[in-house]
């Protein structure tokens, strides 16, 4: 088979590594891959915005089948330019991609069909948003509506704070178009959960939980990135919580697409907020998330390929989906300066050392010299490490991301700790 897989972060290199583990793909493409990925696939100079471009590389080459990864060729409408060209692709279509592409879609989905979220209101006019926030009670939550790289939403902890989200976002164009509408929601507590499911629009099959680390700095402290470590199993997603999500919200989200005209098949991301009255959902994503991927998929020990193809095909319901007992930690590895400015370009040393013991996922790298790699990004690399317990995952993945070094490197040195509090 011929697989191509798009994107070129993180997420995709760990996606890559798990269907190499099936030996039907004979080559392996990425769109545009990384500095990582081109050892285990050909990388390709296509963006994975441009999905004419490679709607046309599939066609020319015949690809057997093609993974959709990042939320922007989806909410483009990628998987439909391939299906018309009889390309069997995963990921939802662009109809149901806007579950991520709009949080205003969103939140009305929750809203008309009960299912469990934070009060709302939605604004595109600046001044009607201000003088919302000015009468509403802090903390509180502000979200650009459309796609901003994992960072459109800001938690608000005093009005003063809301009032710069607001202005940021809809004066100061800081997410470009996807600000010019806002969502200024009441600020949920509770323990945060990521769920990713894999669903065919009619049987919902849950991963592995897992809890993201948001702020760049320790103690949750800083600015909001991409997520800069994950842990999986999350302890405060127990058996009892799965089932009553899977009743009151993955199952009726299911219901609700499919009743909008929207069937989801793909990976859906469930972002939740367990709160004393409940779960409530604080996000969709169409699409595995990330970090959260480099610690779901080193755990599941059933085939990729064939669960991927599944949801494609309908037949998810007879397809296994199981993942190992054990647990996983990945720590990320940052330029500094990140989320904002930072430089790249700084060579990377002890790569081969840390694989030994991890998974080492590429994300921001790329290819200097002849068996050298160069940052490239924000987020450089994701240390993985599996075990059978919590402590000894985020030992073993801290172990290894200490024999990586780069100039200006910055990784959070607290992944996992609440998590183990939690298990205490």
């Amino acid at each position: 088979m011929k697989v191509l897989i798009v994107g070129g972060g993180g997420r995709e290199h760990a996606i890559a590594e798990k269907l190499l583990e099936n030996p039907r793909i004979e080559t392996l493409y990425a769109a545009p891959g990384n500095g990582g990925m081109a050892a285990v696939a050909t990388c390709l100079p296509i963006k994975a915005t441009d999905i004419q471009a490679i709607t046309d590389f599939c066609e020319k080459e015949k690809m057997d089948f093609v993974v959709v990864a990042p939320d922007d060729p989806l909410c483009l409408g990628l998987v439909d330019l391939l299906r018309e060209k009889g390309i069997p692709a995963f990921g939802p279509d662009k109809k149901a991609a806007m579950i991520e592409g709009s949080k205003v879609f969103a939140k009305g989905l929750m809203k008309k069909y009960g299912i469990p979220t934070a009060a709302y209101e939605v604004f595109d006019d600046y001044d009607k948003a201000l003088a919302y926030v000015q009468s509403s009670p802090a903390p509180m939550v502000v979200k650009a509506d459309g796609l901003a790289l994992g960072k459109g939403v800001i938690i608000c902890q005093t009005r003063e704070e809301a009032e710069d989200a607001v202005r940021s976002m809809m004066i100061d164009n800081r997410f470009g178009m996807s600000g010019s509408r806002v969502v200024i929601e009441e600020f949920l507590t509770g323990p945060e959960v990521s769920v990713l499911a894999f669903t065919d629009g009619k049987t919902v099959k849950p991963m592995v939980s897992s809890m993201d680390h948001k702020r760049a700095l320790d103690h949750d402290q800083g600015l909001n990135t991409g997520g800069m470590g994950t842990i999986a199993p999350n302890p405060y997603y127990t058996a009892d919580m799965a089932r009553r999500c899977m009743e009151e919200i993955f199952l009726p989200t299911i219901a609700a697409m499919n009743a909008e005209g929207r069937t989801f098949r793909g990976c859906l991301y469930f972002g939740l907020m367990l709160t004393p009255q409940g779960p409530k959902v604080i996000e969709y994503n169409c699409r595995f998330g990330d970090p959260e991927t480099q610690v779901v998929l080193p755990l599941l020990e059933s085939d990729l390929l064939t669960i991927m193809e599944s949801t494609v095909q309908g037949t998810l319901a007879q397809t296994e989906v199981k993942f190992s007992s054990g647990a996983a930690c990945c720590v990320v590895l940052a330029s500094g300066g990140y989320p904002q400015h930072y430089e790249t370009g700084y060579p990377i040393a002890g790569l081969e050392e840390a694989a030994r013991t991890a998974h080492v996922f590429h994300a921001g790298t790329k290819l200097g010299e002849p068996g050298e790699i160069l940052t490239g990004g924000g987020r450089v690399l994701g240390v993985t490490a599996r075990a059978d317990t919590l402590p000894q995952a985020v030992a073993a993945a801290y172990e290894a991301a200490e024999k990586i070094s780069f100039t200006d490197m910055h990784m959070r040195r607290d992944i996992g700790q609440r998590a183990l509090a939690a298990l205490q």
